[in-house]
């Protein structure tokens, strides 16, 4: 599963990458700085590992990961290939979730391409080229249904509608993530490949020292809250710069150096990562022992067989039962073996759905 980080040139998009992975990339203060995609492997904040990995006095902890791609700055005209727009639009039709990122600071020696802080702007500006590059994709495609459908070909009909619906959706200025489908047709509108239709999660980035909008409570600011609750946007609040400092610190370092910049306790990093990973549909299980405890990532909905196929395809081919506890009761139990005894420890067959922070155990 691929994140994709995008927004206007200059709005801290690099700087977030960084702080995300840790990784120096160049955030120089200048438009596309960033021609080629940064990619970086992001750790999934998980705190149960820590005290799984006590309980069981692993010899190593091993959390599950995603993977964030920095993709260079949008200008209004990138689907017609302004500012290298089209290269930039094709590494976006390569990820599964886009993080949008929308500056709410203000900054006279930060350069802002419309010399102006704007985030309700900002995002229409950036959404309208997502917008006019599916209208592309949708045109030629319907096209060429259309050739289908006069001859009365019945898929190519039930096409025609789907695309019809979309082409509509997005000459409204509407997103194609806010159409909801039945199972078959979403199969269908995935193999268009929109952007449109990818989950989108928007960063507000602020700074340290600067007039931040959320702190005045500008009225830009209120105005870019009401967009996002009447369009049911999910949102984080970030200091970008200031995140990108606290790499080394520990937790509480960190917190404290959080509660200086006004930051409240969900405006963090870890915080956006989450929310990614929970958009994406994923949850975690875990298996833990002497040797290590370890989360593996699985699409929400797995059959016991299928979270087993994410540590080996052998688990999903030989799948027998599996022995599975919550990690909160596995805790309060204080041992695997106590809670086995006193029967917390439960046994499942194929049909059983793993639930996020089940402690599993596969028998082959």
């Amino acid at each position: 599963m691929k994140i994709g980080i995008v927004g206007l040139p200059n709005v801290g998009k690099s700087t977030i990458f960084k702080a995300l992975t840790k990784k120096p990339v160049d955030i120089q203060n200048y438009p596309f700085c960033t021609i080629d995609p940064n990619i970086g492997i992001v750790t999934v904040p998980d705190e149960r590992l820590e005290l799984l990995g006590k309980l069981s006095e692993s010899k190593k902890i091993i959390p599950t990961i995603i993977e964030f791609v920095d993709i260079a700055g949008l200008i209004k005209g990138a689907h017609q290939g302004e500012g290298l727009g089209n290269k930039f639009l094709a590494h976006i039709r390569e990820v599964d979730l886009i993080v949008e990122v929308v500056r709410i600071f203000e900054n006279p020696d930060i350069i802002h391409v419309d010399k102006n802080i704007n985030p309700e702007s900002d995002i229409e500006t950036v959404n309208l080229e997502l917008i006019l590059t599916d209208l592309e994709t949708i045109n030629k495609r319907l096209e060429k249904t259309r050739k289908d459908s006069k001859r009365g070909d019945k898929q190519a009909l039930w096409e025609e509608e789907i695309l019809i619906t979309l082409k509509q959706t997005l000459e409204n200025n509407q997103l194609g993530n806010t159409l909801n489908w039945a199972p078959e047709k979403i199969i269908f509108v995935k193999t268009l490949n929109l952007l449109t239709t990818k989950p989108i999660i928007y960063i507000l980035n602020k700074a340290s020292d600067q007039k931040n909008l959320d702190e005045t409570n500008d009225e830009r600011f209120q105005k870019i809250m009401e967009f996002f609750k009447a369009s049911h946007s999910q949102f984080v609040i970030l200091n970008a710069d200031l995140e990108s400092e606290l790499g080394s610190l520990t937790n509480e370092e960190k917190n404290q150096f959080r509660a200086m910049a006004n930051l409240r306790a969900n405006e963090n990093i870890d915080q956006l990562i989450k929310m990614s990973y929970q958009t994406l549909g994923l949850i975690t299980f875990i298996t833990t022992g002497a040797d290590e405890t370890r989360a593996w990532t699985i699409v929400d909905g797995s059959t016991a067989p299928q979270a087993g196929a994410a540590i080996h395809s052998d688990f999903e081919e030989k799948f027998i039962k599996a022995e599975i506890i919550n990690w909160q009761d596995l805790m309060k139990s204080g041992s695997l073996k106590s809670a086995r005894s006193t029967g917390l420890i439960r046994t499942e067959g194929k049909k059983y759905i793993v639930q996020d922070g089940d402690v599993i155990e596969f028998k082959v």
